[in-house]
This record gives C-alpha cells, sequence and structure tokens, in this order.
C-alpha cells in the first residue's frame, strides 16, 4: 500500500511537476499543504516537526541540526540565487563599499542564521574584507531553532520599527536581505548583479539557499522513502530543465530568468544539480562561512548530514 506524505514547498519551476501530480514519488505519494509565508512553514517544521517533507533553508536545516531537530535532509537543492544586491543603503550614505561597514550598525532581516544574510556577510568579508565581528548586526526577527544563541555582537532591533525605515532615518548603516520600497535605499554593492555573475565565473560556485528534509521518524520506518522522494524530485526538475532551455515555458519568473542567465554565464548544462557530490564545493563553503560567523560550533562532514540511502544518488 502506498505511504502518503505530508509535505510542503513553494510551487516553482523545478518541483512543479511534483505540486501538480505529473511526478509522484514511487510508493509516498506527497500530500501538499500550502503557506502563503514559507518561512513560517520552515519555523513550524523547526519547532513541531509539522511536515513529513519539507523544503529548508539550507543554515536553517544546518543549525537545526546541531541542536538535535529529528530531520535529516536528502541533497534536493530547491532555491539557488546570488546575494551582492541584498546589500542596502541610503542613496546618500556615500558608502560604496562593504569594507565600509566595520564598526557600524547592519540590520539583518528575520535571524542571524538566515541563509540569505550567511551568504551576504561571507560576500562582504571574503570578497571586499569585511571584519565581520567589527558589525552590529540588528535583527528584525527571531531564530527558527530557539536554542540557538547568536554571538554578542547581535542584536535585536526595537519592537515596531521596520529595518527599511531605520536606515532611511539613519539608525542602521545598512541592511541585508530588505526589499527596498523606496527610491531612497540602493544597493551598497555596485552593479551588483554583474558582480554576482563575475564571482560565479571566477568560484564555479551557484550558492544554495534551500533544500528539502524528511522527518527521521518517517526514514526509521520506510527507508525506501528518501530515495523515492529524492528520484521524483529529480525527474520534475529534468522535466523543468528541458522546457527551460527550449524556451518553453510560457511565463518564465525571475528564477528562471536566472537559471538561465547562469546556463549563459557558464556554459553548464545543469544549473540546478542534485546530489552531494556535485555540490559538494558549495555546500562545504557555506558550512565554513557559517563557522566563521559562530553558527556552526562543531565540526561535521558533510555526507552525514544527508539521508544514508541517497548519499550517492545524483539527478
Amino acid at each position: 500500500m502506498p505511504v502518503q506524505l505530508s509535505a510542503l514547498s513553494r510551487t516553482q519551476g523545478n518541483n512543479r511537476r511534483l505540486k501538480d501530480g505529473t511526478v509522484v514519488p514511487e510508493g509516498f505519494p506527497l500530500e501538499f499543504q500550502e503557506m502563503p509565508v514559507l518561512v513560517q512553514g520552515f519555523r513550524r517544521m523547526v519547532r513541531e516537526l509539522a511536515y513529513d517533507v519539507s523544503e529548508m533553508a539550507l543554515t536553517t536545516y544546518l543549525t537545526a541540526k546541531e541542536h538535535g531537530v529529528k530531520f535529516t535532509a536528502l541533497p534536493i537543492f530547491l532555491v539557488r540565487g546570488f546575494h551582492h544586491n541584498a546589500i542596502v543603503v541610503r542613496r546618500d550614505s556615500g558608502l560604496t563599499h562593504p569594507g565600509q561597514l566595520a564598526g557600524k550598525r547592519v540590520g539583518v532581516n528575520r535571524g542571524y542564521t538566515v541563509t540569505t544574510g550567511v551568504w551576504a556577510r561571507a560576500i562582504m568579508a571574503n570578497q571586499y574584507g569585511l571584519d565581520l565581528d567589527s558589525v552590529t548586526w540588528v535583527l528584525s526577527g527571531d531564530e527558527h531553532v530557539q536554542n540557538y544563541v547568536p554571538p554578542s555582537n547581535v542584536i535585536s532591533a526595537p519592537s515596531g520599527r521596520t529595518l527599511e525605515q531605520m536606515v532611511l532615518d539613519g539608525e542602521l548603516d545598512a541592511a541585508i536581505g530588505v526589499k527596498p520600497g523606496s527610491p531612497d535605499l540602493v544597493t551598497l554593492i555596485p552593479d551588483a548583479d554583474q558582480a554576482a555573475i563575475a564571482a560565479l565565473q571566477t568560484t564555479g560556485l551557484y550558492p544554495i539557499n534551500h533544500l528539502v528534509v524528511i522527518r527521521d521518524e518517517i526514514l526509521e520506518a520506510h527507508p525506501d522513502a528518501a530515495v523515492a522522494v529524492f528520484e521524483a524530485f529529480a525527474e520534475s526538475k529534468r522535466q523543468y530543465l528541458a522546457d527551460l532551455k527550449a524556451g518553453a515555458l510560457a511565463e518564465p519568473d525571475s528564477a528562471d530568468r536566472l537559471h538561465l542567465q547562469v546556463l549563459d554565464a557558464t556554459g553548464w548544462d545543469d544549473p540546478l544539480p542534485y546530489g552531494v557530490d556535485p555540490n559538494r564545493e558549495v555546500l562545504e563553503d557555506l558550512m565554513e562561512q557559517a563557522s566563521r560567523q559562530h553558527i556552526l560550533t562543531r565540526k561535521v562532514k558533510l555526507d552525514q548530514l544527508f539521508a544514508e540511502p541517497v548519499r550517492g544518488l545524483t539527478g
């Protein structure tokens, strides 16, 4: 008898055929639940194990795993993107280089462990020489993983204040992960999109933001569930890529256009590989950045973060 699994994932090109039922994990059909604000689903998964299978922010997963949350990742990487354009400042601030933020106050959307924040801080440190420990990081929310304790230079924004308004009012010098609604806010890194593509061509790393996790209880009761779910997500992605490269998407969204840009810039056949081995370098880089930023406190082998039956699979 098939075992139906509850699932959470935002509809996007690479999982659309799973969401619409065109592709079904063999023996484990997925019943998707919708969450208007996806990160609230992440929180429910971390705190309540609310779904059998769930999309999850990468650094949230790493943090949750270190703190003993009972789910395990599958190497299905649903969301990737660049983060050079994630740092905004006031247009008249005179700031044009991340190194100028040393000793200043920088807002971070939601929690310190948010993956976009980790990647953006890594860019500022590695490519522009910013000493991250010299900055006061000001959060607009709290952490999904309640037991995580941030470093001493991380504080909370005052209640009722938005990061955007705090930057506009001069209470913050910059902010990460804020979608500016004001023309008075601009990206800190000039020509941010071009800088991101240049970094991709130099490093070969297309940053990962989201993967998929499955409850440990499911893995223990149904050891073949991991492979079935992985293969189904991989097949959905393969069909999406075929349409993407053929120009067969009726209304490409921003993610579709970004993947096409990556294909054009790199000549890769697949900008969205699933599996541990094809992503080892970018995953180990993210783990190293999380350690440097005082998010992870213990060393762990990359392969151990993924369910054993799928560690050798690619798709």
